[in-house]
């Protein structure tokens, strides 16, 4: 009997240490851990998914859409209110497909249409990052959606018509630095999802792909190759120096975009920065550019006259300033784009210069929505986008009485 159950215990002995050598070996390595961490800082997904800085990746964060506003959910592993409960498959069919774990489909407000492109050992690594966190209890917050809209099986319907799933796939005719850049621009980085104008259901207009695109009172300029409004007179290295250090001698990052390379970018590691300009730098322009047609002479004239009373002690007088502190306006991209949001929005509010750790100094524009009226900055936004070369659509009052009312 002493034999019987000695031998028992043995058997029970080796079983538990089966099963505690079993879970040891499903824990994510170190490595796993901190590569997964890479790829959510590339995915920028804390600008999302964090509304309280003292809880990061606890969502609730409110996301405005044309079609109202959504909530971000709770990344962290709380097992009743984040994501600890859900087996891998959940998340990785999350990611990739839009689709809850209790078969509900999320709003590509969530960009799973660009995360299906990502591999699933990527997937796996977020998720194993993500389950390092401190657990945050955060119920989720319902969407603020007007009818029908809030309806999620209409999400069935949107994905057929306009969600493609599916891998990134290698061009063998490139080099791996723009496949690279490639995966990350149109997958995990989900650079459209910005950039790319929308259609009247929010789907991306794919045949004008990364052509620029309103965002929150913002405008996110183009990353292709249009001559004066996109990246046709950037360089790799002044494309790879915006987005370590938040600025090049072009341009300044501002408002979403600051947040994005203060998050994301300037946290990359420098291959992948590179690979993404690589990337970017290869793309011809996706439609032609707006023929702008010029200010009369005395809109040019009053414009210039508010110019050399407020502008001209940091810009100069032929618009050069100081490239990496106040950035230069002649050629400049983003203020000759067909949407002004960004330049008047910087005119309106103001604007602090974004500091990296690359680029520490900082740099400052005074607010002059209240010194100014309408048309002293639909003015002076006309003379700085139309003198020096430039040449852009013509801003109304109208136009600018707008943005004061939607600012951010």
């Amino acid at each position: 009997m002493r034999t019987i159950l000695a031998g028992s215990a043995l058997v029970g002995l080796a079983l538990c240490s089966a099963i505690a050598s079993a879970a040891r070996a499903a824990e994510p390595s170190p490595e796993l851990i901190a590569y997964g961490k890479t790829l959510v800082e590339a995915g920028d997904c804390a600008g999302c998914h964090t509304a309280d800085p003292a809880k990061p990746f606890a969502g609730g964060k409110r996301i405005d859409t044309p079609f109202g506003a959504i909530y971000s959910p709770n990344l962290t592993p709380d097992r009743d209110t984040g994501i600890g409960a859900w087996a891998d498959t959940d998340f990785t069919r999350a990611l990739r497909y839009g689709i809850a774990p209790d078969g509900s489909n999320y709003y590509p407000a969530f960009p799973f249409p660009y995360f299906t492109r990502m591999t699933k050992d990527d997937t796996l690594a977020i998720r194993a990052y993500l389950g390092t966190l401190a657990p945050v209890t955060s119920r989720n917050k319902p969407p603020g959606l007007r009818w029908p809209f809030g309806y999620r099986g209409l999400m069935r319907v949107w994905n057929y018509f306009y969600f493609k799933p599916g891998l990134f796939e290698p061009d063998q005719n490139q080099s791996a630095a723009w496949n690279r850049g490639g995966y990350l621009v149109t997958g995990l980085g989900h650079c459209g999802a910005c950039h790319t104008p929308k259609n009247y259901f929010g789907a991306d207009r794919q045949a004008q792909a990364l052509s620029g695109n309103e965002v929150g009172g913002w405008y996110a300029p183009r990353l292709d190759g249009a001559t004066r409004t996109g990246l046709k007179s950037w360089s790799v290295e002044d494309i790879t120096e915006y987005l370590q250090s938040g600025r090049n001698a072009k341009s300044h990052a501002g408002g979403l975009m600051a947040e994005v390379v203060v998050g994301s970018t300037s946290k990359m590691s420098d291959a992948d920065v590179h690979a993404i300009a690589v990337y970017l730098k290869s793309l011809p322009p996706a439609r032609r550019e707006t023929i702008a047609t010029p200010p009369d002479d005395a809109e040019m004239k009053a414009g210039q006259a508010i110019y050399a009373k407020l502008c001209i002690a940091c810009h100069e007088a032929d618009g050069t300033g100081s490239p990496r502190i106040y950035p230069p306006l002649p050629g400049n991209a983003l203020l000759q784009s067909i949407n002004p949001s960004s330049t008047l929005r910087l005119i309106l509010d103001g604007a602090h210069t974004v500091t990296t750790p690359r680029a520490p100094n900082t740099g400052e524009m005074p607010p002059y929505a209240k010194q100014l009226s309408d048309d002293e900055i639909a003015a002076v936004t006309n003379y700085i986008r139309n003198s020096w070369g430039n040449a852009a659509p013509l801003v109304t009052p109208a136009q600018v009485a707008k943005a004061r009312k939607e600012e951010p």
